[in-house]
């Protein structure tokens, strides 16, 4: 088995077979020509059952991430969706973070009761809170975030899942903060990795994905509409009959993305950690999340499940309005939504990211700001914020 930096470069990168490209190219066909009626060539037939550039990626972050299978989906949310669907049945219940990210509380929110599903909201941080969750619901899914959207809250993988399955639920884990560089929750005992691959895996802001990693060998209690007990079969059944799939160009670009994986999240992470240790310096600014800080109430959590601790900070201000002021105030960091990319990017979540929960109990702290630490200098950005702090709170 090589090292992980060399299974990032090197997985689903073969040459090609004709060319002797360095590079595969890039299947943009629709549709394959086929040997026979009931013959496909190479077994594909149509891409939206099958793509050579889908396979290649879905091989690659597979590895990556300890699994059995992925599959790539258009965004994190179809992602997120394709999974709760394919283990989940009207009636049951999925128990999730109180801190998350805001697409996440919608879906669960308002989309999964439509469906005749519930969703409840516990302390993922907690492992009474969690047993005790289990307990009352008999929930069919134990959804994690960690690091957390936005407070950064760590969530203890391994003691989630043998809580999970001991109540016979699947444990589901968000890995976009962490990425597999830092973190392999299907190594640590999960059943399904999730991620949005818009944010560190495609790396450059110009991409929208998403992904479910299965641990291997993970079934349903009885065989699904594929006729198969094999969550993976199941998951990508569903994908073919909805057609949530990505172009192929998407997952070029995510697969690319893979190869640089490591080399950028070490160096954004680096950065991240000078960064959050200057914020704590800073009097206007109340609080510093980041759980690379010995105060951060999951450090010692975040560092037996992790081998870095990411590259997103968030701070809380005095007020409302000096958070917003302050997210309005930058030069380098860019004010938008999305992280993960070389740039880095600032945003206020409430009105922002969880805007959709904002009127609810998920809604993210109104004083709070997130920073997403791209690849500049780190002395660049810390002076870049202390002047947005200056003209926010003058």
């Amino acid at each position: 088995m090589f090292e992980f930096t060399t299974r990032a470069v090197q997985m689903g990168q073969s040459a090609d077979p004709v060319t002797g490209a360095i590079v595969p190219p890039i299947t943009l066909a629709s549709t394959f020509l086929l040997d026979g009626v009931d013959t496909p060539r190479a077994g594909y037939d149509y891409s939206r059952s099958g793509n050579p550039t889908r396979d290649a990626y879905q091989v690659a972050l597979s590895d990556l991430e300890s699994g059995g299978e992925a599959v790539a989906y258009p965004s994190g949310m179809s992602a997120e969706d394709a999974v709760i669907r394919v283990l989940t049945r009207p009636g049951d219940t999925v128990l999730y973070g109180h801190d998350g990210y805001g697409g996440t509380g919608r879906l669960f929110t308002w989309v999964l009761p439509a469906e005749g599903k519930q969703a409840r909201r516990i302390d993922t941080t907690q492992a009474d809170t969690i047993r005790a969750g289990l307990a009352e619901t008999g929930a069919r899914v134990l959804w994690l975030e960690t690091p957390s959207n936005p407070l950064l809250e760590v969530s203890d993988i391994a003691v989630a899942a043998e809580l999970a399955h001991e109540a016979g639920a699947y444990l589901v884990v968000d890995n976009t903060f962490a990425t597999p560089v830092f973190q392999r929750p299907l190594e640590l005992g999960a059943d399904v990795v999730v991620h949005s691959t818009t944010k560190f895996v495609g790396g450059h802001s110009d991409l929208i994905g998403g992904a479910a990693i299965f641990a291997d060998g993970l079934e349903l209690p009885q065989p699904g509409l594929s006729g198969s007990s094999s969550v993976a079969d199941e998951a990508r059944w569903w994908q073919n009959a909805t057609g949530a799939v990505p172009g192929s160009f998407d997952c070029w670009l995510a697969a690319r993305g893979l190869r640089t994986l490591p080399v950028r999240v070490k160096q954004m992470a680096a950065s991240a950690q000078t960064i959050a240790e200057s914020l704590v310096e800073i009097p206007e600014i109340v609080q510093v999340h980041y759980p690379g800080l010995p105060t951060h109430p999951g450090h010692a959590v975040a560092a037996k499940q992790m081998t870095g601790f990411g590259a997103v900070i968030s701070v809380e201000l005095a007020t409302p309005a000096i958070a917003r002021a302050f997210a309005e105030s930058t030069k380098l960091f860019r004010l938008a939504v999305s992280l993960g990319a070389a740039e880095s990017l600032i945003e206020y979540p409430f009105a922002m990211t969880h805007q959709a929960l904002a009127a609810t109990s998920d809604a993210a702290p109104d004083k709070l700001v997130r920073l997403a630490i791209g690849l500049e200098d780190p002395v660049d950005l810390i002076e870049d914020l202390r002047q947005a702090i200056a003209l926010a709170v003058r």
